[in-house]
Formats: C-alpha cells, structure tokens, sequence
C-alpha cells in the first residue's frame, strides 16, 4: 500500500467527471488499498480516487469505529429532504469548513471491493452526508459547491468548527456598521487551490468510453 498525495481545490482534475469501472480487478483493488491507506493518513472520513489524481469513480469510506470500505461506480438513486451539514469539511480544502446543503436521506447504489453489487440506505447520519461528499467528487463537485449564494467557508485556523465559526460571526458583526462590500464568496477561493501536479494513473481499469454520470 501507498500513500498517495492528495490533491488540492484548484487542481483541475477534481472538476472533470470520473470515468467508470469496467471490472473490479486486482489493480483497482491495490488502487482502494492505497486510498484507504491515504485517507487514514489524512485522518479524513472519506476519499475519493480524483483526490488523488485518479479519473476513475471510485470511493473509500472511513467512519470512526468502523471498518473502512470500497464503493465502485457509486451513484445516487434516491434523495428525500434537505438539511444543513454544519462543519463540513474536505480533504482537498484543508484549513476550513462549511455547512453546505445536504438531503437527510440518501439512497446509493454501487459495487464493492470484490465487484458485487450493494445498496445503502442513510438518513440523516454522517454516513449519509459522507456518501453525498463522495459522490460529488466522481461527479467533479466538491462540497463549496452546495453552499448557499450567501455563504463561505470559515478558517479554522487550529480552532474546532463552533469555536471558528462563533469568532467570524463575532467579527462579522462588529464590522458590520462599516462593511461596504458583500463578503468573499467560498467558490472565489478556486483560484487560491495548491497545484499538485500532473494527473497520475488515470487509466486504472478505465471505461474509456464512458465519463460516468451525475447522482
């Protein structure tokens, strides 16, 4: 097992859809053995393979106490409700957090490690919200993008989510009487993502003629 370099928000492999699995094989296997492996080191819930350079729709799972595991071709087939994920976070956006818009239920359908097909079913959970995240990275999304028109990221800058969060709101309030510009908007922080090189065994057991679908 690798660990693998993550990519950063900016790299512009993590806004093209990924392209789907023809067969679950020994090599995508090593490739999930080298996320997992990449995601504990990141100490992140979840991973998915263009956040480490490869175009493939591919996602680990790591929630804490539970085994981590594998979703092939992962797609959203169900979405029931709305809710609002506060301290979302992103291995590809480190240093902040958001409360992006996710559904309180969510039904996905996808292979695992050994190609048989699964569902799951998660309402309202972390699993759930988990599930939505990765996805949305093999579809070339990343959570900034369900943010509200008025919302941004907080930095965390070494402080958990409610403390960051409680300070920003405290300054936002007191420059509020002086403020003469709307704040900085969270998908304006696009062009300030680290470059992490050139795109890396994109070709892993790749259906070259399939660019995968939105869920």
């Amino acid at each position: 097992m690798t660990i693998r370099p993550i990519r950063y928000l900016g790299d512009p492999v993590l806004r093209l859809p990924a392209r789907r699995v023809r067969t679950v094989d020994d090599g995508v296997r090593r490739l999930i053995d080298d996320m997992i492996e990449s995601m504990e080191a990141a100490q992140g819930v979840g991973l998915a393979a263009p956040q480490i350079g490869v175009g493939l729709r591919v996602v680990v799972l790591g929630l804490p106490g539970k085994k981590p595991f594998a979703l092939v071709n992962p797609e959203v087939v169900e979405r029931a409700g709305t809710r609002r994920a506060e301290g979302e976070g992103c291995l590809s956006v480190p240093g902040y957090r958001g409360a992006p818009t996710r559904s309180e239920r969510v039904v996905v359908e996808a292979l695992d490690a050994h190609g048989e097909a699964i569902r799951l079913e998660e309402q309202d959970s972390l699993l759930a919200q988990a599930l939505e995240h990765e996805v949305d990275h093999v579809n070339g999304l990343l959570y900034v993008d369900r943010l509200g028109p008025d919302e941004r990221l907080t930095k965390l800058d070494g402080r958990d989510w409610s403390e960051a969060r409680a300070a920003e709101q405290e300054q936002e309030q007191d420059a509020a009487p002086r403020a003469g510009a709307a704040p900085a908007r969270a998908d304006a922080r696009e062009s300030g993502g680290r470059d992490a090189g050139a795109d890396e065994g994109a070709d892993e057991g790749a259906d070259e003629g399939d660019s995968g679908g939105g869920g």
